[in-house]
């Protein structure tokens, strides 16, 4: 599973970069748009879900649990200082994905028990696209905590999230994360669309079925 990022970088806007990797073949976008104000949001955001739309590929709102009805989305992403999963959880209904921010397995423990479908595990390295960064996990960090959810039988779907690059996937998949979600290294490559579908090869080679049960 290759989750991408909306941000502005390499020439791209979020339009501009969103349509690139969903050409390549991305099917997972979240819209992330920190400083903006709820119009200009909307505005984006209304463009955005057209476009996902036209692509059959899943639009996904960083924190503004508010805007999902209104821009018809699929779910919501929660940072770690974000609303509660389990109040978004309250006023989106079961219907709605809700993906959590997790730095450590107690991270995860809680999101699993507040109704959480996935969790974003991050940061895998420094990553210029996020302020007030958690420390990093690297890839001891990710053994580390995938083998305590198993340990734990937690099995929500995992995806790494943090700085990753092409060259990274393979090794953070071998951790037993099951998907990475990409910013800057498709929007700052030189052809987007190809990185785009040159980081879906890297994932054909992992097993990825977890997501599967992310259907609402």
């Amino acid at each position: 599973m290759l989750q991408f990022i909306t941000h502005k970088g390499g020439g791209h806007d979020e339009l501009s970069g969103a349509e690139a990797v969903l050409k390549g073949g991305c099917r997972w976008v979240q819209l992330r748009m920190k400083e903006a104000s709820d119009e200009e949001f909307l505005s984006v955001g209304r463009r955005l879900a057209e476009m996902c739309r036209h692509y059959g590929a899943r639009l996904i709102l960083d924190d503004r649990v508010h805007l999902v009805g209104p821009l018809g989305a699929d779910g919501v992403h929660l940072g770690r200082n974000d609303m509660p999963v389990s109040e978004a959880r309250r006023r989106l209904g079961g219907g709605c994905i809700i993906g959590a921010t997790a730095n450590c397995f107690e991270d995860i423990a809680a999101a699993a028990g507040q109704g959480a479908d996935y969790i974003g595990l991050g940061p895998f390295r420094f990553t210029q696209t996020k302020q007030k960064l958690s420390p990093l996990l690297g890839l001891e960090g990710y053994r580390k905590v995938m083998s305590e959810c198993r340990d734990a039988g937690i099995g929500l779907p995992v995806v790494a999230i943090g700085g990753i690059t092409s060259e990274d996937v393979a090794q953070i998949m071998e951790s037993g994360v099951d998907g990475v979600a990409v910013s800057g290294a498709l929007l700052r490559a030189p052809d987007t669309e190809a990185e785009t579908r040159h980081i879906l090869s890297e994932l054909g080679r992992f097993d990825t079925s977890a997501w599967l049960s992310v259907q609402h």
